[in-house]
């Protein structure tokens, strides 16, 4: 199925889109939640774990292959390790900035794609307009960063700025992890395979992590934090993810990608009404600086006269 051969978008698919942009953006508010008990690392490794043994139940109920060949398995590794480098950071800085911002930063993630892939394809380079949503999402992080660089957050218990920067750090890992696998042979290899490699490799990667800095599984943990777990790794991890993989395959890649910028939305909107964060001005026009640059971003170059 070719790319101008798949369906129009319907009623459907619009309300999967944005379902899973919802959720999506709810995952750093829910990530922030079971922090208050569950250590990081440790959180994010189960996380990887947990959902990985679901892909697996599912993928031989249908089956489905899962294994890597010897073609894919070297991009498999590196991809899967950039996962979990990925999500370690951003586990690791949502304990010292809000949720809300977190979902900023990490959507630096589309336009650092946009700009290299001209790299591995050179039938995708930038045109006008995406040059400038480059601009505009790169001036509005440097906008949003500057809030968490002040005396007080350099110098307070928050260190908000530590936060920021890794979550700046968890979008160039994604983005490495997007071009890995569209310059790799696993552009060719079933999305359920790609994403096991990464739930595999980084829930060992990541557990490992979370001893080598001495994380302990709690004692006891309360209902919400293991509600909140429990959304991580069967419902955004395993289901959203899914859900996401039948789209591409039925849908217009082009056309569902735009759905992706409701995710930072949404995230900012949990992070103020889930967990009381602050809203600043400053946040606000970054957020839509981000938007608007990635809009531009995605928007397909036109051809040479």
């Amino acid at each position: 199925m070719t790319e101008t051969t798949r369906r129009p978008l319907d009623r459907l698919a619009v309300i999967s889109l944005i379902s899973c942009a919802a959720l999506w953006g709810l995952n750093q508010a829910a990530t922030k939640t079971a922090l208050h008990e569950i250590p990081p690392l440790l959180q994010a490794g189960v996380r990887s774990l947990g959902a990985g043994l679901l892909l697996w139940a599912w993928a031989t109920w249908r089956g489905l292959p899962l294994r890597p060949d010897r073609a894919t398995l070297p991009a498999a590794l590196l991809a899967g390790l950039l996962f979990a480098a990925e999500f370690g950071c951003i586990f690791w800085g949502l304990q010292y900035t809000s949720a809300s911002r977190m979902a900023v930063f990490i959507y630096l993630a589309p336009f650092i794609v946009a700009l290299s892939m001209p790299l591995i394809s050179h039938s995708e380079r930038l045109g006008t307009s995406q040059w400038l949503g480059l601009t505009t999402a790169f001036s509005g992080v440097v906008w949003a960063l500057a809030e968490g660089l002040n005396a007080t957050a350099v110098h307070g218990p928050d260190r908000q700025w530590l936060g920021d920067l890794l979550g700046v750090l968890g979008a160039g890992l994604w983005a490495a992890t997007t071009l890995t696998i569209r310059g790799s042979r696993l552009a060719q290899a079933a999305p359920e395979q790609t994403l096991m490699s990464q739930l595999a490799v980084s829930a060992v990667a990541l557990l490992l992590a979370g001893a080598w800095q001495g994380e302990a599984w709690p004692a006891q943990i309360s209902p919400l934090a293991w509600a909140a777990l429990g959304f991580q790794t069967v419902i955004i991890t395993f289901a959203s993810y899914l859900l996401w993989f039948w789209l591409v395959r039925h849908y217009s890649a082009t056309r569902i990608s735009a759905y992706t910028l409701l995710t930072p939305v949404f995230g900012l909107l949990a992070g103020v009404g889930l967990l009381g964060e602050p809203l600043t001005l400053r946040l606000v026009v970054a957020l839509a600086a981000v938007v608007l640059g990635i809009t531009l971003v995605s928007r397909p170059a036109r051809p040479p006269r």
